[in-house]
């Protein structure tokens, strides 16, 4: 898994197909809270598992599963 410490607030997420997902909001344990404000986050908290991310460069953060499967498999946070 990678290291929480490369994953930055605000930070972009990317699909493995390099499509925007969202932005970071806060790193938790075992998951991402993408941005609230971010209409690819449809304005609303997600969470995605740390496990899907492959890497982090170029300031962004680039998940193992394409964005409409990110997007498909997000929990939303109530």
């Amino acid at each position: 898994m990678i290291d929480a410490s490369e994953i930055r607030k605000d930070l972009e997420v990317v699909g493995s197909d390099d499509k925007h997902v969202g932005r970071v909001g806060r790193v938790l344990e075992t998951d991402i809270e993408l941005a609230k404000f971010d209409l690819g986050a449809g304005l609303k908290h997600h969470l995605i598992p740390r496990s899907w991310v492959d890497h982090v460069v170029d300031d962004k953060v680039h998940l193992n599963v394409t964005a409409d499967a990110a997007k498909a498999a997000w929990r939303e946070k109530h």
